[in-house]
């Protein structure tokens, strides 16, 4: 049982996640998605569910802000938006609008243990944590965006806003495609962004 076992759990926890949400995704369906040992839990997940999913969340929130910071740093704001876009688009399609944002089914869902965890108090301190992990994740997407709008000239109260806009309509829109199973909403939500941003940037080197 070795570090390449426990990057798979934690990269197939982070997927039943983003198809099942945090509560349906158990510890046994992780190892059965994963085709790891069941021993594998207890050997590398002592703390149990919580200390998996917390990992997964932290997983999946790396998948998407090096690329992001990548794209934007190698093609600027509105293009490595459309990148970043994209990326998002290509994974509804492919799993067929079965999964989405795993970080944001931690901070929609309330946690709740596996069978064997019995303290209420250990859930709602679990619940605490893993907001505060959400959290983080969605701020340091916001201050890549931020931080390339800034090198396009936007203040800093203005990029700030319109990072958390961006980071916010993406992840509202992937539930949305979800629910229509259709990738339409993320198109529109796209054009509207794009222009909001080149009207935007526009004004700024005016």
């Amino acid at each position: 049982m070795n570090s390449t076992t426990r990057n798979k759990m934690i990269a197939g926890a982070a997927d039943l996640m983003s198809r099942r949400g945090v509560n349906a995704t158990s510890m046994r369906d992780v190892v059965r998605h994963t085709a790891t040992p069941r021993g594998s839990i207890g050997h590398h997940f002592p703390d149990g569910k919580p200390q998996l999913i917390a990992e997964a969340v932290m997983f999946a929130g790396k998948q998407v802000s090096i690329p992001l910071e990548k794209s934007l740093n190698e093609l600027g704001a509105i293009a490595g938006l459309k990148a970043f876009v994209v990326s998002w688009r290509r994974r509804l399609v492919t799993t067929e609008f079965e999964a989405g944002c795993p970080v944001l089914a931690v901070a929609v869902d309330h946690y709740v243990g596996e069978p064997s965890d019995k303290a209420e108090a250990l859930d709602a301190a679990a619940q605490d944590h893993l907001l505060d992990l959400a959290n983080g994740v969605f701020a340091d997407w916001q201050k890549i965006m931020h931080a390339a709008l800034r090198r396009e000239g936007l203040p800093a109260p203005r990029a700030k806003r319109l990072a958390t806009l961006v980071v916010a309509s993406i992840e509202g829109t992937v539930a949305l495609c979800r629910a229509a199973r259709s990738a339409l909403p993320l198109d529109q939500v796209q054009q509207e962004l794009e222009l909001i941003l080149s009207d935007t940037l526009s004004q700024t080197s005016e």
